[in-house]
């Protein structure tokens, strides 16, 4: 094993903060239904999701390899590569954070790493068939199979509940709640912690730590479940609010509902080594469990800028990690400007969501956009034109305007003489 250069310990730091990013980006998988049915506040939700975070960062590394061994030739890399791949995974993570969009931290990364990998040693280095089988099917098909089976499981659940104490089977719902949103921290825990395993991995391959081929060490893998579990903790509120009540309008029967399937999904996902995104399962299942329910809304206008966002995440941060690889390539001042660029990019995001600050107080604010029957859709609001003018302004409205000054009073003309 050679020595620990100074470039690798900037990426495994870059890796961990990703890691923290995927952290409180990805905390309203598990917790945003939880907190906004009522059955856990805010604080003690993340506080219960970070902890199970953590714990299922230790239960599998099936994804970790796939990562770390599958997706890109290891051996046409260099170190440089992992940490541009970072920077486009971690600036994405942040925009989409900003505007409330609940997109995918594992297409984040996994966009960087290939745009950094084909600037760097070109396509026939990206793995197609890892690509295609491990990444983007389970993209598609994951979110239908959640979406489908959180629908039926919801009218299942008020179709055996119907002649219950209305009450009783309210609390019995939300002790199901808790439970289900446990499973799908576990879950994410064991999914996407894996993946910061893997990339760490990866660059201490390339980077001559690790002989070829190795697993995930135990450092790695107890410091990448730490640094999720701190991001979680910390809550990525405005995220939260989208998806417990800005997508949909949800009762402790559909919480269960969507919850629990979006776990089975996840856990089976984990142990088949796929890259799922946990944001895009547990989405589905919120809309399925939305639709799911007699007279079932679903806010359209937000899911329809949730999937701009899933659309463009692959390419926004695979352009920005090729950009990124191509500054490194100039030596070590190119490095240090992709650092730069980071920590001022990342600093600016973080003063601008100062304008509308989203936390544990306000997280269930009620969203302004109406919820729509989809009985009741009109039908231009289907056509592809509609739907993405009104993504579009529905992306930038998200952001808050900076406060105006305020106007000085008119002056009061003289009276006449």
């Amino acid at each position: 094993m050679e020595s620990f250069s100074l470039i690798l310990a900037i990426v495994v730091i870059t890796a961990l903060v990703f890691d923290f990013t995927n952290g409180f980006h990805d905390t309203a998988n598990a917790m945003a239904t939880t907190i906004s049915t009522g059955a856990l506040k805010p604080k003690v939700a993340v506080a219960m999701s970070a902890v199970l975070n953590l714990v299922g960062a230790f239960l599998s590394v099936e994804v970790a390899n796939t990562i770390s061994k599958g997706l890109v030739d290891e051996s046409g890399i260099r170190p440089e590569v992992i940490f541009a791949a970072l920077v486009g995974a971690i600036l994405w993570n942040l925009l989409t954070w900003l505007v409330g969009l609940p997109s995918s931290s594992s297409h984040a990364l996994m966009g960087g790493l290939i745009g950094a990998t084909v600037a760097s040693a070109g396509i026939g280095a990206v793995h197609g068939g890892v690509l295609v089988t491990k990444v983007l099917l389970p993209a598609v098909a994951a979110p239908l199979v959640a979406g489908i089976s959180a629908l039926v499981a919801t009218r299942l659940t008020y179709r055996l509940g119907r002649n219950t104490d209305g009450r009783a089977a309210e609390r019995g719902h939300r002790a199901g709640q808790i439970a289900s949103a446990g499973l799908v921290s576990l879950a994410h825990g064991t999914n996407d912690a894996q993946k910061t395993m893997g990339i760490i991995t990866l660059a201490l391959i390339t980077g001559g730590a690790l002989a070829p081929g190795s697993n995930p060490p135990v450092w790695v893998i107890a410091s990448a479940g730490i640094a999720i579990a701190l991001g979680t903790y910390v809550g990525g509120w405005r995220i939260i609010r989208t998806m417990g009540k800005g997508l949909t309008d949800l009762q402790p029967q559909q919480g269960f509902a969507a919850q629990t399937s979006a776990a089975t999904a996840i856990l089976a996902s984990s142990h088949l080594g796929f890259s799922l995104s946990t944001t895009h399962v547990v989405s589905g299942a919120v809309m399925g469990a939305g639709l799911g329910r007699k007279g079932g809304v679903v806010r359209w206008s937000t899911a329809t800028r949730m999937c701009v966002a899933w659309a463009l995440t692959l390419p926004a941060a695979a352009l920005v990690g090729a950009g990124a690889e191509a500054m490194t390539r100039l030596g070590d001042w190119g490095t240090g400007f992709v650092a730069a660029f980071l920590v001022v990019s990342s600093a600016t995001i973080w003063k601008i969501s100062r304008r509308e600050v989203v936390d544990h107080t306000n997280v269930n604010a009620a969203d302004e956009t109406p919820a729509v029957a989809d009985s009741e859709k009109p039908s231009d609001a289907l056509t592809p034109a509609t739907l993405a003018s009104q993504a579009a302004e529905d992306l930038t409205a998200t952001i808050p305007a900076p406060a105006s000054a305020p106007t000085a009073p008119a002056a009061t003309p003289p009276a006449a003489a």
